[in-house]
């Protein structure tokens, strides 16, 4: 079974979470895109982890990690979130994590570009998390980058690195007035975070394609979400990479595969990180409660997240651009209590209603349609069935998978790893 983990909308969904769930009954867990510029919250029996780059299985004792070839690797940083993890036990060895030889390196003056960019476009930035991610995909795909199966020899990464330099530094000096990075800074960094991980470093394609073949169980996990898609999202407030199914294999390393499920995860309202058109949003006291009552908080970054009711147009245009085969719904919880649930039904654009989700321009003139739903103020942590759910929360439901033309086959009630309902 080849299952995909995707995000509906903006990303911050809860996928970590569902993965976390689902690895149960699986053996590989396999990151496809993206590096260090999202995190995925997993709370479990051994505590409360957030997770930048390592997929979320590897909390499940007895599966196999992969990063695959379409991520981009910040070396430093996975050294610390792999030390962070050993140091709360939770085992991370060549035995359980395979780095794919493919996948690029994420290096320190990535994100110094990254800043300086940020910096120079000053109200007209794209919110980036200035962790190098778009100055990486962007040397890769003009073929400047380093990848990881360079790490295994040292002597021809430096002949290498030091032609990249010569390029770069023309960019930091002529563009933004930095100083020259001198290479021997960033061979010691290589020293210090690439050499350890030498051990990891192997092709993932092969590997895959021995589990597939053995008949293992693999989730390919996204990062982010389809409105962040750097075709088919917000662009060009999006990342850098593909965050669909459709990309999944591709970017594990096994192309030719095909997958059997899209799992499609969506919260039970809004939640955006970043710049970009954000329709639904709420403001004042009532955007403030919604967000601090779902903890709505960057995992990677920290920053307050914009919140906002359940997008039907976004989320219906999310569904149908991954391929949803059925969906997960994420923390219904939070909104107990908060009163009548405010839900994003249209857009009216120049004056005409559409429940089509537009891009550009469209985008932006667009206004939220809102009509409100019954709210509810009972605790359903605890419900494990549907009929244990308030009247109210099931006709909620039952209205989203109305409107999103999907199944909805797991509901999440807490963030605890069986706070969950299976329909």
């Amino acid at each position: 079974m080849l299952t995909a983990v995707v995000g509906i909308n903006w990303g911050d969904e809860g996928k970590g979470r569902m993965v976390d769930l689902l690895s149960e009954h699986y053996d590989v867990i396999c990151r496809y895109q993206g590096g260090n510029n999202a995190g995925h919250t997993v709370v479990n029996d051994r505590g409360k982890f957030i997770l930048n780059i390592l997929p979320s299985g590897v909390l499940r004792d007895g599966t196999v990690n992969v990063l695959g070839t379409g991520m981009v690797l910040d070396l430093e940083h996975l050294m610390h979130e792999m030390g962070s993890l050993q140091a709360q036990g939770v085992e991370v060895s060549a035995s359980n994590l395979k780095i794919s030889n493919r996948a690029t390196i994420c290096f320190p003056y990535h994100k110094m570009q990254d800043v300086l960019e940020e910096d120079r476009l000053k109200d007209n930035k794209y919110g980036s998390t200035r962790r190098g991610i778009a100055p990486v995909y962007a040397d890769k795909y003009i073929k400047k980058g380093l990848r990881m199966g360079d790490l295994l020899n040292l002597t021809t990464f430096r002949e290498k690195l030091k032609h990249i330099l010569d390029w770069k530094n023309l960019i930091l000096r002529g563009v933004y007035g930095e100083t020259e990075i001198d290479i021997e800074d960033i061979m010691a960094w290589i020293t210090e975070f690439g050499a350890p991980l030498k051990s990891f470093i192997c092709d993932t394609g092969e590997y895959l394609e021995q589990a597939v073949s053995g008949g293992k169980n693999i989730i390919f996990e996204a990062q982010l979400g389809a409105l962040r898609d750097i075709d088919y999202g917000i662009y060009p407030f999006t990342t850098s990479s593909q965050t669909l199914s459709s990309y999944a294999t591709t970017g594990a390393g096994i192309p030719w595969a095909k997958l059997d499920n899209a799992v499609g995860i969506v919260k039970a309202y809004s939640s955006c990180v970043g710049e970009g058109p954000f329709v639904c949003e709420m403001f004042g006291i009532e955007g403030e409660r919604l967000r601090e009552a779902g903890s709505e908080y960057g995992a990677a970054t920290g920053r307050p997240r914009r919140v906002g009711g359940f997008d039907v147009p976004a989320s219906k245009y999310g569904v149908k651009v991954q391929g949803a085969s059925y969906l997960a719904l994420t923390k219904l919880d939070v909104l107990t209590g908060l009163g009548d649930i405010p839900v994003c039904v249209a857009y009216e654009i120049n004056g005409k209603r559409t429940t089509e989700f537009p891009i550009g321009d469209d985008l932006t003139a667009a206004k939220p349609i809102f009509e409100t739903f019954e709210g509810f103020n009972k605790e359903i942590s605890n419900c494990r069935k549907m009929e244990d759910l308030p009247k109210s929360v099931r006709k909620y439901i039952d209205y989203l998978e109305n409107a999103l033309e999907c199944e909805i086959k797991y509901i999440s009630v807490g963030e605890r790893r069986g706070d969950y309902i299976e329909r």
